[in-house]
């Protein structure tokens, strides 16, 4: 190291950063400080997605963000709808009776009613603020029919990818009423805690290898929200209603649209009024073959999961 080196201070090695060599640093004994720089990294906006207009179910009119030829996944999430709508006809139809394997379904329901039934003999009512995350696994026959013939529908359907070595596990459910969400103030945000942790608290949602986030957030005009993001994990936010300012930059998301975000450890939001989803997941970095109700890694498994449903074997009790 040269002499002019020598005589620096420790703030003037730090703010020289990068241009001081790894082996150096660690001489140094400040390797330590420059790892916390890399952690407080914001996560800035890859890419803004407008939510497309589609037609699932018998009938049902969505908005999907995620599962569409402009983002067809963002591992492991496979699929994001939206129904929101206060005529019937809109929704009326539901999910008549079918067949998942190989993921897991995430229901959130702001506003409404449906109603859950399944070849397991499991059958739920989700109201407003209920979750149901079902892992189908090995598989599972269902239906989601609204329970209401007028009024506003408003609720969200996620896809979440399973490894391969997790497609054919037992189905497993965890229906979490409104009252067992986590809420909390923070500073200017209202926020619903539904999976992983914030502010020292853990979402009810346990036990999925993902080991995702999930948070509705609620920003007041002129609020802010700040929390970490593991940094191996894909994150995204749907913006619900209202607007925010996202990342260091300040990327203005608005109602219908999803954020993609770059990596990083930390996230950030500012503005408001508004309201969104944050969400965040452990990618699975596996082939994906998909068709219909079906997520498998290659096509074979797909015949396979379609000729057990046919012949009555995709259900195992």
């Amino acid at each position: 190291m040269g002499d002019a080196m020598k005589h620096l201070s420790r703030r003037q090695l730090l703010a020289a950063g990068l241009g001081v060599p790894g082996v150096a640093l660690a001489g140094l004994g400040i390797e330590r400080i420059i790892g916390r720089q890399r952690h407080l990294r914001a996560r800035g906006v890859r890419a803004l997605v407008d939510a497309q207009p589609t037609v699932d179910g018998a009938g049902v009119k969505l908005s999907r963000a995620i599962g569409s030829a402009v983002l067809p996944m963002l591992d492991p999430f496979l699929l994001l709808d939206e129904i929101h709508s206060d005529r019937p006809d809109d929704y009326l139809a539901g999910f008549p009776t079918h067949p998942h394997r190989g993921f897991e379904t995430v229901t959130y329901m702001l506003e409404g009613a449906m109603e859950h039934r399944d070849s397991l003999g499991n059958h739920g009512h989700l109201g407003p603020g209920s979750v149901q995350w079902m892992t189908a696994g090995h598989g599972i026959v269902h239906s989601e029919m609204p329970k209401q013939e007028n009024g506003l529908m408003w609720g969200y359907q996620l896809w979440v990818n399973l490894p391969a070595a997790q497609k054919l596990v037992r189905p497993r459910y965890q229906d979490l009423a409104p009252e067992r969400v986590v809420d909390l103030e923070l500073g200017g945000a209202r926020v619903r805690l539904v999976a992983g942790e914030l502010s020292g608290r853990k979402g009810p949602v346990e036990g999925i290898v993902t080991a995702p986030q999930m948070l509705d957030v609620r920003l007041g005009e002129g609020g802010r929200f700040e929390t970490e993001v593991p940094r191996d994990h894909n994150a995204f936010v749907y913006q619900i209603e209202g607007s925010a300012l996202l990342g260091p930059e300040g990327v203005r998301v608005r109602a219908g649209q999803l954020a993609v975000l770059d990596e990083g450890d930390r996230f950030e939001a500012k503005g408001g009024p508004g309201r969104f989803l944050l969400l965040a997941g452990r990618p699975i970095g596996e082939p994906v073959a998909r068709y219909g109700p079906f997520v498998m890694n290659t096509r074979a498994e797909i015949q396979q999961a379609v000729d057990d449903y046919r012949a009555g074997k995709l259900v195992q009790m």
